[in-house]
């Protein structure tokens, strides 16, 4: 898409075409939610309210087990936090394309920023380095609106009907297979790989600790392997 006549529009439709895929994700990771949030006892409005604000299904069934299990506030708080903490690695990842966008688009673009949007859109950025920033914008709009009407209408779909959804169905295969996809293309990153063992090794290990905490000390562990192994692969290079 390095055609400078190709439009915003057309680059918009373009994303939404894109991710038609992950509607066998986003559906049945959505119905999924609504059924915990809702056997977790929290209301219809608190359910959409967390996948409205939120919009991070991984962050949003942790909080919703830990809230479950007692655990204090701040700790549901910090747990949430440190899963999401990839997003800031993604936000630096899209620095390139998406920094010389005014500070209000940014911010839009912020809420945009999905595991399904990341990937796409760094993809789709390597594969068409002449596109404009216009462009670039329009097909990460595109493709996150395809998915976050999606994401909204599952999730109270889930919420309001899930219990009529018989359980061999176990629509609990989508949070598995959401992540897959996603990390498996990134694994031919040596630095990525390194960090993808670190967090499940530290995640394994250190299921032991109460309130999920391990899997936020491993999380900080994978990202500080993985920046280490790229400072030194560079360093090796020079």
């Amino acid at each position: 898409m390095p055609d400078k006549n190709f439009s915003s529009r057309q680059a918009f439709w373009l994303g939404f075409r894109d991710a038609l895929p992950f509607l066998l994700i986003v559906v049945p990771f959505g119905l999924l939610f609504g059924v915990v949030g809702k056997e977790a006892g929290l209301s219809l409005l608190q359910v959409m309210a967390f996948s409205g604000l939120v919009v991070a299904g991984a962050s949003q069934f942790t909080a919703v087990a830990l809230l479950t299990d007692h655990a204090p506030l701040l700790i549901v708080v910090l747990t949430a936090v440190a899963v999401n903490l990839r997003m800031a690695m993604y936000s630096a990842a899209l620095v390139p394309h998406f920094g010389r966008a005014p500070l209000g688009l940014r911010a839009v673009l912020a809420y945009f920023l999905i595991d399904q949007t990341f990937a796409m859109g760094v993809n789709k950025f390597a594969a068409d380095p002449g596109m404009s920033l216009g462009q670039k914008m329009a097909y990460f709009s595109g493709a996150f609106w395809f998915m976050m009407p999606l994401w909204i209408i599952a999730t109270y779909a889930g919420s309001v009907f899930g219990a009529a959804i018989p359980p061999e169905y176990a629509l609990d295969f989508a949070v598995p297979i959401c992540f897959i996809a996603l990390s498996a293309p990134a694994m031919r990153s040596f630095p990525y790989f390194v960090a993808g063992v670190v967090s499940i090794a530290g995640t394994l290990a250190l299921a032991f600790i109460p309130f999920k905490l391990g899997l936020m000390i491993a999380a900080v562990l994978a990202m500080i392997a993985g920046a280490q192994t790229e400072s030194w692969m560079k360093r090796r290079a020079q």
